[in-house]
């Protein structure tokens, strides 16, 4: 269940840079295409603090990315620590 949260926020993120590249408040660079598929990888690799390095924000949209590792830091930290005390 609580990898379903996880997961129902990447993709709200992703939305978020799609409207912000739009909008001009930064844009992706590198292996980026603009499809929804690279927004969403980007979104989960931000999210999981994994940050490959193939997609790079640029702009104040580094701001949004540094937003969602903490988010995405916080979360997945709390949960299994959540998870870690329900089982002892």
């Amino acid at each position: 269940m609580s990898l379903i949260a996880h997961v129902i926020g990447i993709p709200i993120f992703a939305a978020a840079y799609g409207i912000s590249t739009v909008s001009e408040f930064g844009y992706l660079e590198g292996s980026f295409s603009g499809s929804i598929a690279d927004y969403l990888y980007f979104s989960f690799a931000a999210f999981t603090t994994v940050g490959f390095g193939d997609i790079v924000p640029l702009g104040p949209l580094r701001l949004l990315a540094g937003m969602e590792a903490l988010t995405g830091f916080v979360l997945i930290t709390w949960t299994a620590s959540y998870l870690c005390i329900g089982m002892s």
